[in-house]
């Protein structure tokens, strides 16, 4: 199956990673081999890009750009819907792509490539609505307004978990504003990059555009060195708080923009007011699916004393139910961590969880078949233990208790990351609280649904260490922009602002 499906998304055994105007035949960085996290079966490699192939990729891109930033934005905006349609074409082919070389049930997979297509017709509305605005002037005569000019070439460093979509979130919306990019994709999942650049190259062909859309796979040193490089005036970066902390640091020294999605420690609060078997529906996926490798992944529940116990039975019940397996297979809900690293980080959380005192009430151990497979565990847990501060990107729940609601939210709040939350509850004066500026202090807040599957009309990020960025929705498009304000003087004198004289 999975050769069939290489071959027609383009992918051969070796593969060039590395695309600027033209793929660079034999790049001259280090071979990078894509193995199966539910079987440990090698796919295929791809080859990374070396410092000169990175040049020779930057020199196009900025070339590019000349030409391009003058292109109309609603030409831009054809340009990102044929990419759309061409993705719906191929959506079930790469949507199986992510699902292999990631782990992803099939539906995740495929919605995966959903939210790139809806990026596209996303990115091509605001194509015509790159909207700014007229200002009204104290000076007789004058006219002032704001207009926002691209940027130019922009890099993006992805994350294994989402390998395609986030791309798609920066790479839409930074080439309706006229930017060109550079992308380096994780190197835990080098073929869907691959097969994304040969989809978009079918596009760009037909338009004289090679060279907006970019590739280049590489190492940490590749990385580095797209964030010192001073063509680039915006970092948009997907991963740990460590790597942003990296990242802001390099790009601060040369006063570069960022745009930082980085961990989460997720919580939700289920009162005693809760519908329970919604919220309990709402925990299942936000904690489990994906294998808890979603950085809006459940890390932290927060229960009712009064129903902490209850809640607790009812999912380990709910748990044991869950089809565990290759991930794409039909009825599987859990696929396998995507390396054995991933497993490793796993095992150590269990034992820091039992030397801290927490109480594993389900799961815990790696299930003993080929693969990166755990159990989803389950933890009875006090706030105070230093791990729950943590992320851990596995299936772990930590189930915390409280008895006044001031205390569910003082405990939300109480981790450095600041990503996603949420509130189970019926009663309104609860969930008002919680979203009031005394309430969650997360860039994304829920009322009666999960941390997880978040929508690409809403801007999407996160406060504190997980870095302040937003991608999609709202005006995300500004990050990808320069804002310049002008004034125009159509009258035939010049008086100054403020009433400043300064008559010659």
């Amino acid at each position: 199956m999975s050769q069939n499906l290489l071959q027609n998304l383009g992918l051969q055994a070796h593969n060039s990673g590395a695309c600027g105007v033209d793929w660079i035949a034999s790049p001259g960085g280090q071979t990078v081999e894509s193995y199966n996290p539910a079987n440990e079966v090698m796919m295929a490699s791809v080859q990374s890009g070396s410092a000169e192939d990175y040049e020779q990729i930057m020199s196009g891109a900025i070339a590019r750009f000349d030409e391009w930033r003058m292109r109309p934005a609603p030409v831009r905006g054809e340009v990102v819907r044929q990419i759309g349609e061409a993705l719906r074409a191929k959506k079930h082919e790469l949507g199986m792509l992510v699902t292999l070389e990631v782990g992803k049930i099939k539906s995740e997979g495929e919605g995966e490539v959903q939210e790139m297509i809806d990026m596209c017709d996303f990115a091509v509305g605001l194509s015509r609505q790159l909207y700014g605005l007229t200002i009204a002037s104290e000076r007789p005569r004058h006219r002032m307004f704001e207009q926002w000019q691209p940027l130019g070439p922009i890099g993006i460093i992805s994350a294994f978990n989402f390998p395609v979509a986030v791309w798609a979130w920066n790479a839409m919306l930074a080439a309706v504003c006229g930017n060109t990019m550079i992308w380096k994709p994780s190197p835990q999942t080098p073929l869907t990059a691959v097969a994304v650049q040969h989809i978009v190259n079918e596009v760009a062909d037909r338009h004289d555009c090679r060279g907006v859309f970019n590739l280049c796979l590489g190492d940490v040193e590749l990385g580095e060195r797209m964030v010192n490089d001073p063509r680039i005036p915006l970092i948009s970066a997907t991963g740990s708080c460590r790597m942003g902390r990296r990242v802001a640091e390099l790009a601060g020294k040369r006063l570069a923009r960022t745009l930082l999605e980085l961990g989460g420690n997720n919580a939700m609060i289920v009162s005693q007011h809760a519908d329970q078997d919604l919220a309990l529906r709402a925990v299942l996926f936000a904690a489990v699916g994906t294998a808890g490798q979603r950085c809006t992944s459940l890390r932290r529940l927060i229960l009712h004393d009064s129903i902490y116990d209850g809640f607790v039975d009812k999912l380990k019940n709910a748990y044991g139910s869950i089809p565990i397996g290759e991930p794409w297979n039909d009825g599987v809900l859990m696929g396998p961590l995507v390396n054995t690293q991933a497993v490793n980080t796993y095992e150590q959380a269990i034992a820091s969880i039992r030397e801290q005192g927490g109480e594993i009430v389900r799961g815990g151990d790696r299930i003993d078949r080929p693969g990166h497979y755990v159990e989803p565990t389950i933890v009875k847990a006090a706030s105070d233990m230093p791990i729950v501060c943590e992320e851990t990107f596995a299936p772990i729940l930590y189930c915390l208790k409280y008895s006044k609601l001031e205390e569910a939210i003082a405990m939300d709040n109480a981790v450095p990351q600041g990503l996603s939350s949420a509130i189970f509850s019926q009663d309104i004066g609860e969930t008002e609280r919680f979203l009031s500026a005394a309430g969650s202090d997360c860039g994304i807040a829920n009322v009666n649904i999960g941390t997880s599957g978040a929508e690409i009309g809403g801007a999407f990020g996160g406060e504190k260490q997980t870095g302040g960025g937003r991608e999609s929705g709202s005006d995300a498009w500004k990050a990808y922009m320069r804002r310049q304000t002008c004034t125009i003087n159509w009258g035939g004198e010049l008086p100054l602002a403020q009433g400043v004289k300064f008559d010659v």
